[in-house]
């Protein structure tokens, strides 16, 4: 299996940050880290070699990069809006350096689906609907996608846009129309230990059925009491449903 390393200057934040490419050919994949996770996290828990069939025969290229939430939605030393404003650096990082590398790693601008699992999937999910133009397809697992809950104080616009239960209900017009028929989220998640504790239970039926509400191609597909939010959990979801995409 091909794996290429880079590292992507980030203007707007000051600093780079890396890339990792699996595969040759295929549909591409990017995938979000957990909170505060790094570019190997995806390796180094076996999400690729979940998806190593489909990469070794050419339907899949997966892309990890490393996230930016310790910097920015993990930091307990400022308010949310703040956050959510030191998130937007991130966001310019991943859409104007991230994207055109994807792009010509591929040969061309193709569709890149978004995938993340736990806060991952929050990326994954805010990132498709807020650039569907790009990323018209999240597979989201075990995701929380309201985060009033990760900190405290002051929630003005910036934060609005990056809290999909919020932006989703107020939707409507010619964009509401044009996401109809551009995006679809693929919303997992168990019902065994820590999807309870951690809000991801609750808050991925309430998502789906928000997106319900809006008329947004959705489908919440929840897994057994068995099924902890844990990452063998994530690998056993993530193989069953990528050949259907790729």
């Amino acid at each position: 299996m091909r794996r290429e390393h880079a590292r992507l200057w980030a203007s707007s934040i000051g600093s780079d940050g890396n890339i990792i490419a699996y595969g040759h050919h295929g549909r591409p994949l990017l995938a979000f880290p957990s909170e505060r996770g790094s570019v190997l996290d995806y390796e180094n828990r076996q999400m690729i070699d979940s998806l190593s069939s489909l990469i070794d025969e050419g339907r899949l290229k997966v892309y990890s990069i490393d996230s930016f939430d310790s910097a920015s939605w993990s930091r307990n030393d400022i308010e949310l809006e703040e956050r959510a404003r030191l998130h937007s650096l991130y966001e310019d990082w991943v859409v104007n350096q991230v994207v055109p590398w994807i792009h010509q790693d591929c040969g061309g601008g193709l569709d890149i689906m978004t995938t993340g699992c736990s806060f991952g999937a929050y990326h994954a999910a805010n990132f498709a609907l807020k650039r569907a133009d790009v990323f018209p397809l999240a597979i989201c697992q075990s995701g929380v996608y309201e985060i009033s809950g990760v900190g405290h104080g002051e929630q003005g616009d910036a934060f609005y846009f990056n809290n999909p239960m919020d932006y989703v209900v107020n939707l409507e017009g010619n964009h509401l129309q044009w996401l109809r028929g551009r995006v679809s989220l693929l919303l997992i998640c168990g019902q065994g230990q820590w999807e309870d504790t951690t809000g991801a239970l609750a808050s991925t039926t309430a998502f789906a059925n928000k997106l319900r509400q809006k008329g947004i191609r959705h489908e919440l597909d929840l897994w057994g009491h068995d099924v902890p939010h844990d990452w063998p959990s994530w690998r056993h979801q993530i193989a069953h449903h990528m050949s259907r995409f790729c």
